[in-house]
């Protein structure tokens, strides 16, 4: 068996000394081990010597668990990490594994669990390394953030692609559950930023002083209950990025404030005089018109074109159905990580249901719908449209046309991607029937680019599809 080669990042609570547990000592002398204490060292580890695995532990560098992965994939984006930590909870785990975490574990795992998952996961990278296989979006790891093919994704994507390694002010705007602060992490890992975590604040959970407070900080005894010194938000994101998600909500008197931070790039905490120099990218969010707002007198003019330097609108699930199949294969597969439990498949009259059903509430409603139907299947290993709460009405229609019927032939559970193999298969067959085999016709009645639906034609083709179709 060939050398493997795996990186402890931080000390686990339960299991602080390796040397009297023997479970431990049975799996570490299984490996060649480095074990750090902090994200610095760990970056001269990962940039100097061979890593086949990442194993973060409790309370890793003091940085929160998704901080730590950002950074871990800043430094080596192939490198797969699993988090072990006493305290994760499901929240956790599902933004981990929706980041890019190989696998979440807690302290009621077992370490012969761990050392099963760290055999499989080191065992594909060496054989991705022998085969010179690149990791999924190895070039642009942003990239497995913004899940989707589609044109309105790709047009997405571009635009990170080109403001992420600039210093400009983004405003993200789009309809609740649409991924605004997937698409802020993105923009904040195409950056040289990257490398200290993203600073993100919900502007419409606080009120105006409490807000104010936790954005710029105040000193001790600046209001009663200020009991300490406190560093404010855009002091933390200095040389990194801060996200001020729901802007519209800030109240007038703060959008004042707020504005003279962004001209003079400098903070003034809470009742202090000394203003501080930042260096901090601003990416903020909204999903209302704020152009309406400015109209109302709700919003400062003036902050609005501070803000909008580069607009990003993120589009709602209505405008990439394409997507859907891949979007809902990363949910079950997510879900079913979290929970601990043998990956499910949909029968093909559920993708189908799914594919055409109105999702008003956007990825997010598609999300919670997934992680629904896991819950009430039980032991089932297939998921069947009740298990969605879909209806028995037909596919909806939309703008472009109705969606395509799954192929009778396909009655009965199958496995997922043969399910989603087929389901394109229908979609491709109907688009280029109705532009008579013009591929650049079919692409745009799909909503995506030409050369995505080449790409996913040779798919099908390799996989035998076209063939078994024909």
């Amino acid at each position: 068996m060939s050398q493997r080669n795996l990186l402890i990042v931080g000390s686990n609570s339960a299991d602080t000394d390796f040397s009297t547990d023997t479970d431990w000592q049975e799996l570490l002398s299984d490996y060649c081990i480095n074990n750090v204490a902090t994200l610095d060292e760990a970056e001269v580890v990962i940039e100097n010597q061979h890593v086949d695995c990442v194993l973060v532990l409790d309370s890793a560098a003091g940085e929160e668990p998704v901080d730590v992965l950002e950074i871990i994939h800043a430094i080596k984006s192939s490198l797969p990490v699993v988090f072990r930590c006493a305290d994760m909870t499901a929240f956790t785990a599902a933004r981990l594994i929706y980041a890019g975490a190989a696998y979440c574990f807690d302290a009621r795992d077992s370490v012969n669990r761990l050392r099963e998952t760290l055999e499989s996961t080191i065992t594909q990278k060496q054989m991705q390394d022998r085969n010179g296989q690149a990791a999924p979006h190895s070039a642009e790891p942003w990239r497995a953030l913004l899940i989707g093919d589609s044109r309105a994704m790709e047009s997405v994507a571009e635009t990170v692609r080109l403001v992420g390694p600039r210093r400009c002010t983004v405003l993200i705007s789009g309809e609740t559950g649409t991924g605004k602060e997937m698409a802020a992490r993105a923009i904040h890992m195409a950056s040289p930023r990257s490398r200290h975590p993203m600073v993100a604040i919900n502007c419409s959970a606080l009120p105006e002083n409490l807000l104010e407070a936790e954005l710029f900080g105040h000193t001790k005894g600046a209001f009663t209950g200020a009991a300490n010194l406190r560093i404010g938000r855009f002091e933390q994101a200095h040389q990194s990025t801060i996200f001020l998600d729901e802007i519209g909500d800030m109240p007038l008197e703060l959008q004042a404030k707020l504005l003279r931070v962004l001209q003079d790039r400098e903070v003034q905490r809470l009742g202090s005089s000394e203003n501080i120099k930042i260096d901090v990218r601003v990416i903020a969010a909204t999903n209302v018109d704020l152009q309406e707002r400015v109209k109302q007198g709700r919003f400062r003019a003036d902050l609005f074109y501070r803000l909008n330097v580069v607009p990003l609108r993120m589009p709602t699930l209505s405008k990439r159905t394409t997507d859907i199949p891949m979007l809902v294969n990363h949910f079950v597969r997510k879900v079913c990580l979290v929970e601990d439990i043998p990956v499910k498949r949909l029968s093909p009259e559920a993708l189908c249901r799914v594919c055409a059903s109105p999702w008003p509430g956007n990825v997010r409603q598609l999300e919670n719908s997934v992680e629904m139907a896991v819950a009430v299947s039980g032991d089932r290993d297939v998921l069947y449209p009740k298990d969605f709460g879909l209806t028995d009405s037909g596919p909806r229609s939309t703008s472009t046309g109705t969606i395509a019927q799954f192929p009778a032939a396909l009655s009965g559970p199958i496995h997922f991607d043969t399910a989603v193999s087929q389901f394109q298969l229908a979609i491709l067959d109907a688009a280029l029937r109705q532009s008579n085999g013009n591929k650049t016709v079919a692409a745009e009645r799909l909503g995506i680019k030409r050369t995505t639906l080449i790409m996913k034609m040779r798919s099908l083709e390799n996989s035998g599809y076209l063939q078994k179709a024909g």
